[in-house]
Protein backbone atom coordinates (compact mmCIF):
# COMPACT_ATOMS: atom_id res chain seq x y z
CA UNK A 1 0.00 0.00 0.00
CA UNK A 2 1.59 3.78 -0.83
CA UNK A 3 1.42 5.62 1.68
CA UNK A 4 -0.83 8.85 1.56
CA UNK A 5 -0.09 12.41 0.89
CA UNK A 6 -2.54 13.95 2.04
CA UNK A 7 -6.39 14.65 1.85
CA UNK A 8 -8.30 17.32 0.53
CA UNK A 9 -11.91 18.70 0.39
CA UNK A 10 -13.85 21.37 -1.56
CA UNK A 11 -16.97 22.31 -3.06
CA UNK A 12 -16.42 21.46 -6.06
CA UNK A 13 -14.44 18.01 -7.85
CA UNK A 14 -11.93 20.37 -9.92
CA UNK A 15 -11.21 22.51 -6.82
CA UNK A 16 -10.07 19.19 -4.89
CA UNK A 17 -8.58 17.85 -7.76
CA UNK A 18 -6.57 20.82 -7.97
CA UNK A 19 -5.19 19.94 -4.87
CA UNK A 20 -4.67 16.35 -5.24
CA UNK A 21 -2.49 16.94 -8.50
CA UNK A 22 0.05 19.52 -6.56
CA UNK A 23 0.03 16.88 -3.58
CA UNK A 24 0.91 13.91 -6.19
CA UNK A 25 3.49 16.59 -7.56
CA UNK A 26 5.48 16.84 -4.14
CA UNK A 27 3.45 19.97 -2.84
CA UNK A 28 2.35 20.19 0.39
CA UNK A 29 -0.94 20.87 1.96
CA UNK A 30 0.06 24.86 1.50
CA UNK A 31 0.76 24.41 -2.15
CA UNK A 32 -1.94 22.33 -2.60
CA UNK A 33 -4.85 24.93 -0.84
CA UNK A 34 -2.96 27.75 -3.13
CA UNK A 35 -3.89 25.70 -6.42
CA UNK A 36 -7.34 24.83 -5.53
CA UNK A 37 -8.33 28.77 -4.23
CA UNK A 38 -7.00 29.42 -8.08
CA UNK A 39 -9.33 26.63 -9.42
CA UNK A 40 -12.07 27.84 -7.28
CA UNK A 41 -12.32 31.22 -9.34
CA UNK A 42 -12.65 28.92 -12.29
CA UNK A 43 -15.28 26.74 -10.95
CA UNK A 44 -16.81 27.99 -8.38
CA UNK A 45 -17.17 31.30 -10.30
CA UNK A 46 -20.69 32.30 -8.24
CA UNK A 47 -18.73 32.01 -4.67
CA UNK A 48 -14.90 32.76 -5.70
CA UNK A 49 -13.17 35.71 -7.68
CA UNK A 50 -9.66 36.98 -7.40
CA UNK A 51 -11.76 39.95 -7.20
CA UNK A 52 -13.05 38.94 -3.43
CA UNK A 53 -11.87 38.43 -0.30
CA UNK A 54 -10.99 35.74 2.10
CA UNK A 55 -9.20 34.10 4.81
CA UNK A 56 -6.47 31.02 4.93
CA UNK A 57 -6.10 29.39 8.34
CA UNK A 58 -2.28 27.81 8.51
CA UNK A 59 -1.16 25.13 10.85
CA UNK A 60 2.73 24.54 10.16
CA UNK A 61 3.32 20.58 11.45
CA UNK A 62 6.98 21.12 11.92
CA UNK A 63 6.24 24.08 14.31
CA UNK A 64 2.78 23.02 15.46
CA UNK A 65 2.10 27.33 14.81
CA UNK A 66 -0.91 27.75 13.91
CA UNK A 67 -1.28 31.46 12.15
CA UNK A 68 -4.55 33.69 10.25
CA UNK A 69 -4.01 34.81 7.14
CA UNK A 70 -6.76 37.77 7.06
CA UNK A 71 -7.00 38.75 3.02
CA UNK A 72 -11.10 39.51 3.42
CA UNK A 73 -11.81 43.15 1.61
CA UNK A 74 -11.42 46.89 3.21
CA UNK A 75 -13.73 49.57 3.00
CA UNK A 76 -12.61 52.38 0.32
CA UNK A 77 -10.97 55.19 1.48
CA UNK A 78 -13.31 57.79 -0.42
CA UNK A 79 -16.74 57.99 -0.78
CA UNK A 80 -18.02 59.87 -3.73
CA UNK A 81 -21.70 61.58 -4.35
CA UNK A 82 -24.53 59.48 -4.38
CA UNK A 83 -25.84 60.84 -8.02
CA UNK A 84 -22.42 59.21 -9.28
CA UNK A 85 -22.15 56.18 -7.81
CA UNK A 86 -23.29 52.64 -10.25
CA UNK A 87 -25.55 50.64 -7.08
CA UNK A 88 -28.41 49.35 -7.59
CA UNK A 89 -30.50 46.01 -6.38
CA UNK A 90 -31.69 42.77 -7.41
CA UNK A 91 -33.49 40.00 -6.86
CA UNK A 92 -32.30 36.63 -6.44
CA UNK A 93 -34.45 33.33 -7.06
CA UNK A 94 -34.22 30.77 -4.66
CA UNK A 95 -37.49 29.16 -6.10
CA UNK A 96 -39.05 28.96 -2.52
CA UNK A 97 -37.31 32.47 -1.58
CA UNK A 98 -36.45 35.53 -3.33
CA UNK A 99 -33.65 37.84 -1.72
CA UNK A 100 -32.58 41.27 -2.17
CA UNK A 101 -28.91 41.60 -3.46
CA UNK A 102 -27.10 45.14 -4.40
CA UNK A 103 -24.55 45.37 -7.50
CA UNK A 104 -22.80 47.50 -9.54
CA UNK A 105 -19.56 49.10 -9.15
CA UNK A 106 -20.77 51.05 -6.58
CA UNK A 107 -20.84 47.27 -4.41
CA UNK A 108 -17.14 46.54 -4.41
CA UNK A 109 -14.59 46.81 -1.80
CA UNK A 110 -11.42 46.57 -2.02
CA UNK A 111 -10.47 43.12 -2.60
CA UNK A 112 -7.52 41.39 -0.43
CA UNK A 113 -7.39 37.19 -1.93
CA UNK A 114 -4.78 37.90 -4.20
CA UNK A 115 -2.40 39.06 -1.83
CA UNK A 116 -3.39 36.93 0.59
CA UNK A 117 -2.71 33.97 -1.46
CA UNK A 118 0.89 35.52 -2.26
CA UNK A 119 1.31 35.74 1.34
CA UNK A 120 1.12 32.22 2.12
CA UNK A 121 3.12 31.41 -0.94
CA UNK A 122 5.73 33.32 0.26
CA UNK A 123 5.46 32.20 3.77
CA UNK A 124 4.96 28.22 3.60
CA UNK A 125 4.61 26.97 -0.02
CA UNK A 126 7.48 25.09 -1.69
CA UNK A 127 6.58 24.99 -5.78
CA UNK A 128 6.81 27.95 -7.91
CA UNK A 129 3.28 29.98 -8.42
CA UNK A 130 4.01 28.84 -12.09
CA UNK A 131 2.95 25.18 -10.97
CA UNK A 132 0.05 26.03 -8.50
CA UNK A 133 -1.82 28.07 -11.01
CA UNK A 134 -1.40 25.25 -13.78
CA UNK A 135 -4.71 23.32 -13.08
CA UNK A 136 -6.93 26.40 -12.63
CA UNK A 137 -5.21 27.74 -16.41
CA UNK A 138 -5.94 24.74 -17.60
CA UNK A 139 -9.02 24.36 -16.75
CA UNK A 140 -10.15 28.33 -17.66
CA UNK A 141 -8.68 27.82 -21.26
CA UNK A 142 -9.82 24.27 -22.07
CA UNK A 143 -13.41 24.18 -20.59
CA UNK A 144 -15.13 21.56 -18.89
CA UNK A 145 -18.98 20.58 -18.50
CA UNK A 146 -20.71 22.93 -16.48
CA UNK A 147 -22.11 20.62 -12.92
CA UNK A 148 -25.72 20.76 -12.51
CA UNK A 149 -25.66 22.56 -9.00
CA UNK A 150 -23.28 25.22 -10.55
CA UNK A 151 -25.68 25.55 -12.90
CA UNK A 152 -28.59 25.98 -10.30
CA UNK A 153 -26.22 28.74 -8.61
CA UNK A 154 -26.56 30.14 -12.07
CA UNK A 155 -30.29 30.58 -12.14
CA UNK A 156 -30.57 31.79 -8.72
CA UNK A 157 -27.65 35.09 -9.48
CA UNK A 158 -29.25 35.21 -13.33
CA UNK A 159 -29.81 38.84 -12.88
CA UNK A 160 -26.14 39.43 -11.92
CA UNK A 161 -25.14 37.12 -14.64
CA UNK A 162 -26.49 39.03 -16.96
CA UNK A 163 -26.25 42.49 -15.99
CA UNK A 164 -23.63 43.26 -18.70
CA UNK A 165 -21.75 42.32 -22.11
CA UNK A 166 -18.96 41.65 -20.29
CA UNK A 167 -20.90 38.84 -17.61
CA UNK A 168 -23.04 37.44 -21.02
CA UNK A 169 -19.87 36.92 -22.87
CA UNK A 170 -18.95 34.61 -19.97
CA UNK A 171 -21.83 32.82 -18.31
CA UNK A 172 -24.32 33.33 -21.33
CA UNK A 173 -22.17 33.32 -24.52
CA UNK A 174 -25.13 32.27 -26.96
CA UNK A 175 -27.38 34.57 -25.69
CA UNK A 176 -28.69 32.01 -22.33
CA UNK A 177 -27.21 30.85 -19.57
CA UNK A 178 -25.21 27.86 -19.75
CA UNK A 179 -26.87 24.61 -18.41
CA UNK A 180 -26.15 21.60 -16.81
CA UNK A 181 -23.32 19.73 -19.37
CA UNK A 182 -22.71 23.27 -21.25
CA UNK A 183 -18.83 23.63 -21.69
CA UNK A 184 -18.00 26.58 -19.59
CA UNK A 185 -14.71 28.68 -20.70
CA UNK A 186 -13.07 31.66 -19.65
CA UNK A 187 -9.81 32.45 -21.43
CA UNK A 188 -9.78 36.09 -20.24
CA UNK A 189 -9.32 34.36 -16.69
CA UNK A 190 -6.99 31.70 -17.72
CA UNK A 191 -4.32 34.97 -18.85
CA UNK A 192 -4.87 36.80 -15.47
CA UNK A 193 -3.42 33.79 -13.81
CA UNK A 194 -0.95 33.13 -15.99
CA UNK A 195 0.10 37.19 -15.35
CA UNK A 196 0.02 36.82 -11.50
CA UNK A 197 2.33 33.59 -11.55
CA UNK A 198 5.32 35.85 -13.77
CA UNK A 199 4.00 39.41 -11.98
CA UNK A 200 2.91 38.72 -8.53
CA UNK A 201 0.26 40.53 -6.38
CA UNK A 202 1.43 43.82 -7.69
CA UNK A 203 -0.29 43.19 -11.27
CA UNK A 204 -3.75 43.90 -9.07
CA UNK A 205 -1.84 47.01 -7.50
CA UNK A 206 0.08 48.72 -9.88
CA UNK A 207 -0.16 46.54 -12.88
CA UNK A 208 -2.51 46.34 -16.00
CA UNK A 209 -5.30 44.45 -13.50
CA UNK A 210 -4.58 47.32 -11.17
CA UNK A 211 -5.12 50.04 -13.70
CA UNK A 212 -8.35 48.52 -15.16
CA UNK A 213 -9.93 48.05 -11.83
CA UNK A 214 -9.65 51.77 -11.15
CA UNK A 215 -10.31 52.75 -14.70
CA UNK A 216 -13.49 50.97 -14.37
CA UNK A 217 -14.11 52.14 -10.98
CA UNK A 218 -13.72 55.98 -11.57
CA UNK A 219 -15.35 55.64 -15.37
CA UNK A 220 -18.57 53.28 -13.95
CA UNK A 221 -18.82 54.74 -10.93
CA UNK A 222 -17.11 52.82 -8.44
CA UNK A 223 -15.47 53.90 -4.81
CA UNK A 224 -12.31 52.21 -5.73
CA UNK A 225 -8.74 54.14 -5.95
CA UNK A 226 -5.37 53.40 -6.67
CA UNK A 227 -4.79 54.41 -3.33
CA UNK A 228 -7.00 51.75 -1.73
CA UNK A 229 -5.33 49.34 -3.69
CA UNK A 230 -1.62 50.78 -2.96
CA UNK A 231 -3.23 50.65 1.01
CA UNK A 232 -4.17 46.88 1.48
CA UNK A 233 -2.35 44.99 3.88
CA UNK A 234 -2.56 41.42 4.57
CA UNK A 235 -3.19 41.09 8.06
CA UNK A 236 -1.08 37.76 9.96
CA UNK A 237 -3.75 37.55 13.36
CA UNK A 238 -3.00 35.01 15.74
CA UNK A 239 -6.12 32.77 16.24
CA UNK A 240 -8.66 32.77 18.87
CA UNK A 241 -7.45 29.44 20.67
CA UNK A 242 -10.51 27.75 22.70
CA UNK A 243 -10.11 24.50 24.43
CA UNK A 244 -13.42 21.82 24.18
CA UNK A 245 -13.31 18.67 25.23
CA UNK A 246 -9.51 18.03 25.85
CA UNK A 247 -9.23 19.51 22.21
CA UNK A 248 -7.49 23.30 20.82
CA UNK A 249 -10.35 24.93 18.55
CA UNK A 250 -8.46 27.73 16.44
CA UNK A 251 -11.09 29.89 15.44
CA UNK A 252 -11.00 33.35 13.22
CA UNK A 253 -10.46 35.92 15.36
CA UNK A 254 -12.02 39.66 15.44
CA UNK A 255 -12.13 41.29 13.37
CA UNK A 256 -14.62 38.39 11.95
CA UNK A 257 -17.32 37.64 14.38
CA UNK A 258 -17.39 33.89 13.54
CA UNK A 259 -14.67 32.70 16.15
CA UNK A 260 -15.78 34.13 19.38
CA UNK A 261 -19.49 33.44 18.14
CA UNK A 262 -18.70 29.70 17.72
CA UNK A 263 -16.20 29.56 21.27
CA UNK A 264 -19.10 31.31 23.23
CA UNK A 265 -21.61 28.00 22.07
CA UNK A 266 -19.10 25.49 22.43
CA UNK A 267 -19.20 26.82 26.00
CA UNK A 268 -22.43 27.03 26.51
CA UNK A 269 -22.42 23.26 25.52
CA UNK A 270 -20.11 22.25 27.83
CA UNK A 271 -21.90 23.94 30.91
CA UNK A 272 -25.09 22.40 30.09
CA UNK A 273 -23.16 19.20 30.10
CA UNK A 274 -20.41 19.08 32.55
CA UNK A 275 -20.80 15.55 32.83
CA UNK A 276 -19.18 15.42 28.89
CA UNK A 277 -22.37 13.67 27.76
CA UNK A 278 -23.45 15.18 24.51
CA UNK A 279 -25.53 18.23 23.94
CA UNK A 280 -28.85 17.75 22.24
CA UNK A 281 -30.99 19.40 19.49
CA UNK A 282 -32.79 21.15 22.51
CA UNK A 283 -29.51 22.03 23.78
CA UNK A 284 -28.23 23.45 20.53
CA UNK A 285 -31.21 25.42 20.13
CA UNK A 286 -30.64 27.01 23.36
CA UNK A 287 -27.19 27.88 22.78
CA UNK A 288 -27.87 29.31 19.46
CA UNK A 289 -30.42 31.35 21.00
CA UNK A 290 -28.20 33.09 23.61
CA UNK A 291 -25.11 33.25 21.04
CA UNK A 292 -27.73 35.68 19.24
CA UNK A 293 -28.49 37.40 22.01
CA UNK A 294 -24.81 37.91 23.16
CA UNK A 295 -23.93 39.43 19.56
CA UNK A 296 -27.08 41.45 19.90
CA UNK A 297 -25.41 43.24 22.81
CA UNK A 298 -21.86 43.31 21.06
CA UNK A 299 -20.67 41.08 23.49
CA UNK A 300 -21.72 42.36 27.04
CA UNK A 301 -23.30 39.30 27.50
CA UNK A 302 -19.79 37.16 27.11
CA UNK A 303 -18.10 38.80 29.71
CA UNK A 304 -19.38 36.43 32.56
CA UNK A 305 -18.01 33.48 30.47
CA UNK A 306 -14.38 33.71 30.81
CA UNK A 307 -12.55 35.70 33.63
CA UNK A 308 -10.18 37.91 31.84
CA UNK A 309 -13.28 38.43 29.86
CA UNK A 310 -11.61 37.35 25.85
CA UNK A 311 -14.46 36.60 24.30
CA UNK A 312 -16.48 39.93 25.26
CA UNK A 313 -13.29 42.08 23.80
CA UNK A 314 -12.85 39.72 20.29
CA UNK A 315 -17.02 40.50 19.68
CA UNK A 316 -16.73 44.39 21.02
CA UNK A 317 -13.76 44.46 18.35
CA UNK A 318 -16.21 42.52 15.62
CA UNK A 319 -19.01 45.22 15.87
CA UNK A 320 -16.16 48.10 15.65
CA UNK A 321 -15.86 46.48 11.83
CA UNK A 322 -19.00 46.34 9.05
CA UNK A 323 -19.95 42.81 8.55
CA UNK A 324 -20.27 41.13 5.26
CA UNK A 325 -21.92 37.39 5.25
CA UNK A 326 -22.80 36.13 2.12
CA UNK A 327 -21.52 34.02 -0.99
CA UNK A 328 -18.74 31.67 0.69
CA UNK A 329 -17.11 28.45 -0.43
CA UNK A 330 -14.34 26.48 1.45
CA UNK A 331 -11.59 24.24 0.85
CA UNK A 332 -9.32 22.08 3.58
CA UNK A 333 -6.46 20.29 2.51
CA UNK A 334 -3.89 18.17 5.19
CA UNK A 335 -0.59 16.69 4.19
CA UNK A 336 1.26 13.87 5.86
CA UNK A 337 3.36 15.88 7.67
CA UNK A 338 0.47 17.30 9.36
CA UNK A 339 0.59 20.70 7.56
CA UNK A 340 -2.95 21.73 7.29
CA UNK A 341 -4.87 24.39 5.68
CA UNK A 342 -8.66 25.87 6.52
CA UNK A 343 -9.74 28.69 3.41
CA UNK A 344 -12.42 30.35 2.74
CA UNK A 345 -13.46 32.91 0.53
CA UNK A 346 -15.81 35.15 -0.97
CA UNK A 347 -16.77 37.50 -3.40
CA UNK A 348 -20.51 37.99 -2.52
CA UNK A 349 -22.40 37.30 -5.46
CA UNK A 350 -20.15 39.45 -7.91
CA UNK A 351 -21.18 43.17 -8.77
CA UNK A 352 -21.96 42.66 -12.53
CA UNK A 353 -18.94 43.60 -14.48
CA UNK A 354 -16.05 42.00 -16.01
CA UNK A 355 -13.01 44.01 -15.26
CA UNK A 356 -11.86 44.55 -18.33
CA UNK A 357 -11.13 41.41 -20.57
CA UNK A 358 -9.67 39.14 -17.31
CA UNK A 359 -12.06 37.23 -17.03
CA UNK A 360 -13.30 37.95 -13.77
CA UNK A 361 -16.13 40.41 -11.30
CA UNK A 362 -14.97 42.64 -8.41
CA UNK A 363 -16.79 41.52 -5.38
CA UNK A 364 -20.13 43.41 -3.92
CA UNK A 365 -19.68 43.30 -0.21
CA UNK A 366 -20.44 47.23 -0.11
CA UNK A 367 -24.39 45.87 -1.10
CA UNK A 368 -24.42 43.93 2.50
CA UNK A 369 -27.78 45.93 4.04
CA UNK A 370 -25.93 45.91 7.86
CA UNK A 371 -22.83 47.48 6.31
CA UNK A 372 -24.95 50.46 5.82
CA UNK A 373 -28.00 50.39 7.64
CA UNK A 374 -28.43 54.65 7.06
CA UNK A 375 -28.38 53.95 3.45
CA UNK A 376 -26.09 54.16 0.54
CA UNK A 377 -22.30 54.78 1.38
CA UNK A 378 -23.11 55.46 4.94
CA UNK A 379 -19.90 52.42 5.53
CA UNK A 380 -16.89 53.43 7.69
CA UNK A 381 -13.96 54.38 5.31
CA UNK A 382 -11.12 52.50 5.30
CA UNK A 383 -11.45 49.53 7.33
CA UNK A 384 -11.25 45.89 7.20
CA UNK A 385 -14.85 44.51 6.79
CA UNK A 386 -16.31 41.61 9.58
CA UNK A 387 -16.90 38.65 7.96
CA UNK A 388 -18.74 35.23 9.41
CA UNK A 389 -16.58 33.14 7.53
CA UNK A 390 -14.90 30.19 9.92
CA UNK A 391 -12.25 28.44 8.97
CA UNK A 392 -11.37 26.17 11.69
CA UNK A 393 -8.50 23.86 13.09
CA UNK A 394 -9.22 21.50 15.40
CA UNK A 395 -6.52 20.02 17.44
CA UNK A 396 -7.37 16.93 19.73
CA UNK A 397 -4.93 15.69 22.78
CA UNK A 398 -4.30 12.30 20.76
CA UNK A 399 -2.95 14.35 18.00
CA UNK A 400 -5.64 13.95 15.58
CA UNK A 401 -5.85 17.16 13.38
CA UNK A 402 -9.06 18.66 11.76
CA UNK A 403 -9.68 21.21 9.23
CA UNK A 404 -12.88 22.50 8.76
CA UNK A 405 -15.01 25.32 6.79
CA UNK A 406 -18.19 26.07 5.38
CA UNK A 407 -20.28 28.43 3.23
CA UNK A 408 -23.56 29.43 4.20
CA UNK A 409 -24.08 33.17 5.19
CA UNK A 410 -25.13 33.78 8.84
CA UNK A 411 -25.59 30.09 9.09
CA UNK A 412 -21.63 29.30 9.23
CA UNK A 413 -20.87 29.58 12.85
CA UNK A 414 -23.90 27.11 13.67
CA UNK A 415 -23.00 24.53 11.09
CA UNK A 416 -19.24 24.67 12.58
CA UNK A 417 -21.04 24.64 15.95
CA UNK A 418 -22.64 21.31 15.33
CA UNK A 419 -19.94 19.51 13.48
CA UNK A 420 -17.26 20.29 15.90
CA UNK A 421 -19.66 18.68 18.21
CA UNK A 422 -20.23 15.56 16.35
CA UNK A 423 -16.36 15.04 16.07
CA UNK A 424 -15.55 16.13 19.63
CA UNK A 425 -18.48 15.15 21.59
CA UNK A 426 -20.13 12.45 19.65
CA UNK A 427 -17.31 10.89 18.40
CA UNK A 428 -18.51 10.92 15.31
CA UNK A 429 -16.52 9.31 11.63
CA UNK A 430 -15.55 12.83 9.58
CA UNK A 431 -18.47 12.02 7.36
CA UNK A 432 -20.80 10.96 9.83
CA UNK A 433 -19.85 14.33 11.50
CA UNK A 434 -20.99 16.11 8.43
CA UNK A 435 -23.91 14.87 7.31
CA UNK A 436 -25.75 14.75 10.18
CA UNK A 437 -28.81 16.53 10.58
CA UNK A 438 -28.53 20.47 11.56
CA UNK A 439 -30.35 22.90 13.31
CA UNK A 440 -30.23 26.91 12.66
CA UNK A 441 -31.54 29.94 14.54
CA UNK A 442 -32.18 33.02 12.83
CA UNK A 443 -31.54 36.19 15.12
CA UNK A 444 -35.36 36.66 15.32
CA UNK A 445 -36.05 33.68 16.92
CA UNK A 446 -37.25 31.39 14.12
CA UNK A 447 -36.06 27.61 14.46
CA UNK A 448 -35.34 25.21 11.61
CA UNK A 449 -34.33 21.52 11.46
CA UNK A 450 -33.17 18.81 9.05
CA UNK A 451 -34.58 15.77 8.53
CA UNK A 452 -32.88 12.63 10.57
CA UNK A 453 -33.29 13.98 14.31
CA UNK A 454 -34.34 10.68 16.62
CA UNK A 455 -38.12 11.33 17.67
CA UNK A 456 -37.31 11.81 20.89
CA UNK A 457 -35.28 15.08 19.86
CA UNK A 458 -37.63 16.03 17.42
CA UNK A 459 -40.82 16.39 19.80
CA UNK A 460 -38.76 18.05 22.34
CA UNK A 461 -37.40 20.59 19.96
CA UNK A 462 -41.33 21.27 18.71
CA UNK A 463 -41.96 21.35 22.39
CA UNK A 464 -39.53 24.35 23.04
CA UNK A 465 -39.88 26.29 19.53
CA UNK A 466 -43.50 25.30 18.23
CA UNK A 467 -42.77 27.11 15.13
CA UNK A 468 -40.44 25.26 14.69
CA UNK A 469 -39.85 24.82 10.64
CA UNK A 470 -39.14 21.24 9.83
CA UNK A 471 -36.85 20.76 6.26
CA UNK A 472 -38.28 18.12 3.92
CA UNK A 473 -34.47 17.19 3.33
CA UNK A 474 -30.67 18.03 3.55
CA UNK A 475 -30.36 21.96 2.30
CA UNK A 476 -27.25 24.33 1.19
CA UNK A 477 -29.29 26.46 3.81
CA UNK A 478 -27.68 24.89 6.45
CA UNK A 479 -24.23 25.20 5.08
CA UNK A 480 -21.72 23.10 3.02
CA UNK A 481 -19.00 21.98 5.77
CA UNK A 482 -15.53 20.58 3.89
CA UNK A 483 -13.55 18.78 6.17
CA UNK A 484 -9.95 16.60 5.79
CA UNK A 485 -8.79 14.77 8.81
CA UNK A 486 -5.64 13.51 10.02
CA UNK A 487 -5.50 10.60 12.90
CA UNK A 488 -3.17 10.33 15.39
CA UNK A 489 -1.65 7.52 13.91
CA UNK A 490 -1.41 9.24 10.24
CA UNK A 491 -4.64 7.94 8.76
CA UNK A 492 -6.37 10.62 6.66
CA UNK A 493 -10.45 11.27 5.46
CA UNK A 494 -12.32 13.83 4.17
CA UNK A 495 -15.89 14.87 3.66
CA UNK A 496 -17.28 17.05 1.26
CA UNK A 497 -20.79 18.02 2.23
CA UNK A 498 -23.21 16.73 0.04
CA UNK A 499 -25.85 19.92 0.67
CA UNK A 500 -23.04 21.84 -1.61
CA UNK A 501 -22.31 18.74 -3.99
CA UNK A 502 -18.66 18.89 -1.78
CA UNK A 503 -15.87 16.26 -2.89
CA UNK A 504 -12.92 14.95 -1.19
CA UNK A 505 -9.86 13.04 -2.49
CA UNK A 506 -7.20 11.18 -0.02
CA UNK A 507 -3.86 10.88 -2.30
Amino acid sequence: MKQQKGVVAAGHRLTAAAAAEILEDGGNAFDAALAALCMSFVAEAVFASPGGGGFIMAREGSREAISLYDGFADSPRKRRPESEVDFFAIEADFGPAKQEFHIGLGSSATPGIVPGLFALHQDLCRLPMRRLVEPAMRAAREGFPLSQFQAYLFTVIAPILMASDGTRRIFAPEGRLLQAGDTFRNPGLAETLEWLAEDGARLFVDGDIGEAIVAQSASLGGYLTGEDLRAYRVERRTPLLWRHRGAVVALNPAPAASGPLIAYGLGLLAALHKDASAPGAVDLTLAMRATNEARATHGEALAGLLGDGVLANEMRNAARHPAMTRGTTHISVIDAAGNAVSASLSNGEGNGHIVGAHGFMLNNMLGEEDLAPEGLGTWRQGVRLSSMMAPTIILEADGSITALGTGGSNRIRTAILQVAVNVLDRGMSLADAVDAPRIHVEKGGTVSFEPGLPEPERSALFALAPEAHAWPELNLFFGGVHAARRHAKGGLEGAGDPRRRGQAIVV
